[in-house]
């Protein structure tokens, strides 16, 4: 008996449903199936394994954390020489881990999946950071920890993070009062944060080029990703509405204003949902 292959939909709902066995790198390299249908990514971990053998066949068994930081970055960033893609920043393949892999240029979130990678296979301790704005790596060090830009390969200090902080504040613009403290964007990212921000980062580039069907595509592992966020399942059902399901859509928007009933856009959703149900409606006889 022969077996079909599951859908890349499928597929990623098979590797993000138990958090505790979550592949971070397979995951996120199979974000790209739905432009490439055929990407092996089996092929894409191997490759990325044969880099993190490299790396160790340098590093002693002895080798304290902080000198084993610093053969990581030196061969990921001077070595390897992965940077950042300021050519091309928006382009939807500096999401794409095996297209990272190939130029040795992205952005810092997809950067930092190779980086978080190659760093637990050299045996550090290591988080991503979901600071605002650029995503970030951090590494356990003795009691303290080194946080560093996977965009650049600097390592950044206390004062050049509370800049960059303090840029995020006025830009968002924030009351000064708003002081929370540095400590607090410095969290640890959960393994489905991460994938969550990936995928936002490639909803965004399709919505403002209006790519419904691509946009669709990635609304849909949001919602197996983050099946209790009725904001995803509510942009979801926008995506649909302009593909022309309406039922789907209103189906999806029903679902958000039955969890939200009080949210902001409820009003203007309202409207959109009775006008969805009409066109779904067969005429009158």
């Amino acid at each position: 008996m022969r077996y079909a292959a599951p859908t890349p939909l499928a597929y990623f709902a098979s590797l993000v449903a138990e958090d505790d066995s979550l592949n971070l790198l397979e995951a996120a390299t199979c974000l790209a199936q739905d432009d490439e249908p055929g990407l092996d990514v089996q092929a894409v971990l191997a490759e990325v394994d044969g880099l993190a053998r490299r790396l160790r066949a340098r590093i002693a068994p002895e080798t304290p954390p902080p000198e084993r930081l610093q053969a990581l970055t030196r061969f990921f960033h001077r070595e390897l020489g992965f940077a950042g893609n300021l050519n091309n920043y928006y382009a939807a393949e500096n999401s794409f881990v095996h297209r990272v892999l190939q130029t040795r240029r992205g952005i810092p979130i997809t950067l930092a999946v190779l980086l978080l990678e190659l760093g637990e296979q050299a045996g550090l301790r290591m988080a991503g950071v979901a600071f605002p704005g650029h995503f970030l790596v951090k590494c356990r060090v003795g009691l303290g920890e080194v946080v560093i830009d996977p965009f650049t390969g600097d390592t950044l200090s206390q004062s050049r993070l509370d800049e960059r902080l303090a840029v995020y504040r006025h830009g968002s613009g924030l009351p000064d009062d708003w002081e929370l403290p540095l400590e607090f964007f410095l969290r640890a990212a959960t393994k489905r944060e991460i994938l969550a921000r990936m995928l936002r980062n490639l909803k965004e580039v399709h919505r403002a080029a209006q790519d419904w069907p691509r946009l669709l595509a990635v609304q849909e592992r949001l919602v197996v990703l983050l099946p209790q966020d009725a904001a995803e399942r509510r942009d979801r059902g926008l995506v649909l509405e302009a593909l022309g399901a309406h039922a789907a859509a209103a189906a999806d928007l029903g679902f958000y204003l039955e969890v939200q009933p009080d949210a902001a856009d409820a009003p203007a959703l309202r409207q959109r949902l009775a006008v969805l149900q009409a066109q779904r409606s067969p005429p009158l006889q």
